[in-house]
């Protein structure tokens, strides 16, 4: 099979679908590979590299683009939708409930769209595609938040860990999943006073046993997170609802309430987020200041640190990306759990909560 790797346009995009260890497993499997160049550049990966591992460089997105099998970090951006095209598969991070033209625009063009954060093992509820960058972007949350807790960010000055006599900072995690765990665990070991708020009272007991004392452990409830809140110097949304939006579980009169120069880093805002005043920004622009409190929305977090991320995603995607490279369309009957990670087929949306996102799309 024809594997096109195009180059991320995302603003400060550095991560590249296929690693040059990858392509190799590829190529021993019999498989074709077209990387655009300088894909891999932004991860450390050189041109070079590639042809060693035995890619073809390319030298448009267009010629990576036009294959049988796409394989990407980010969701297509308007400029590539001209790519896209019937009969091939694309496999990436899509999170179509925030984005309806890319649905439409899927559902139009008769591509075949993978979705690597539906994918899902069966019975388990596990999301193996998306682990890997969520624990990046809870570790990362903590980091960007402490960062830009400092004044001359914009914050207010908050020494997360404190020092003897001064109280740490707070750091507030809505959620308890995958990214808050990984949140909490830096922001534990930085020295800070640490809450996790979730619904599941089994997910809290399992807390319980990871960090003890060391984190309070709190229901999620209206009144618990309006307690938090409007304490915390760092509030890290980390909700997620499999394949839909996430829901808002912080009002904009609640940010009011939130101390000046405090700092929201929601990691939810690909699907949405779940802070009323947080939109998505960039790591060109990553912050901006409404009713006093600092808002980072960057969707792609774990772009900030490519070389790590790319190949963290690739020890997950690759046992994926061959099975389709070997079997084509026919691996969604082989594998349950990448059946479960298709968006869109056949000019259908099919994918069960992103078609409660969009009722009217479905025919």
């Amino acid at each position: 099979m024809e594997i096109g790797v195009p180059k991320e346009n995302k603003d400060q995009e550095f991560r590249v679908g296929l690693s040059p260890s990858s392509v190799r497993v590829l190529r021993e499997n019999g498989h074709s590979i077209f990387v655009e160049t300088q894909a891999g550049n932004g991860a450390g990966f050189s041109d070079n590299d590639y042809r060693s591992a035995g890619a073809e460089i390319v030298p448009t997105s267009e010629t990576a683009w036009n294959r049988e099998l796409v394989v990407k970090v980010k969701e297509p951006l308007t400029s590539e939708y001209k790519f896209l095209q019937k009969g091939q598969i694309l496999f990436t991070y899509l999170h179509l409930a925030a984005d309806r033209k890319l649905t439409e625009h899927l559902i139009d063009c008769g591509t075949t769209a993978i979705a690597y954060e539906t994918v899902e093992q069966p019975g388990a509820n596990r999301l193996p595609l998306l682990t890997p960058m969520s624990v990046i972007a809870g570790r990362l949350a903590v980091q960007f938040g402490a960062r830009f807790l400092e004044r001359q960010q914009g914050g207010r000055g908050v020494l997360l860990g404190g020092v003897p006599g001064v109280q740490p900072g707070k750091v507030v995690i809505l959620g308890g999943g995958v990214v808050g765990t990984e949140a909490a665990k830096i922001a534990v070991g930085m020295g800070a006073s640490v809450q996790i708020l979730d619904v599941s009272v089994e997910r809290l007991s399992y807390l319980e046993t990871l960090f003890g004392s060391r984190v309070e452990l709190l229901y999620s409830n209206s009144a618990h997170i309006e307690a938090a809140v409007k304490e915390a110097d760092l509030l890290i949304g980390a909700v997620l609802v499999l394949g839909r939006r996430a829901p808002i579980l912080v009002s904009r009169e609640l940010v009011k309430q939130m101390r000046l120069g405090s700092v929201i880093v929601d990691v939810a805002v690909d699907q949405g987020g779940c802070i009323e005043t947080l939109h998505p920004t960039s790591h060109t622009n990553p912050v901006y200041v409404e009713e006093g409190v600092v808002h980072y929305g960057v969707p792609n977090m774990p772009g900030a640190v490519p070389w790590t991320a790319t190949q963290a995603l690739n020890n997950s995607t690759l046992p994926y990306v061959v099975q389709l490279a070997n079997l084509g369309i026919k691996a969604l009957e082989v594998n349950p759990a990448l059946a479960k990670g298709v968006n869109v087929q056949n000019h259908r949306l099919v994918h069960p909560a992103v078609q409660e996102v969009f009722p009217d799309l479905v025919n």
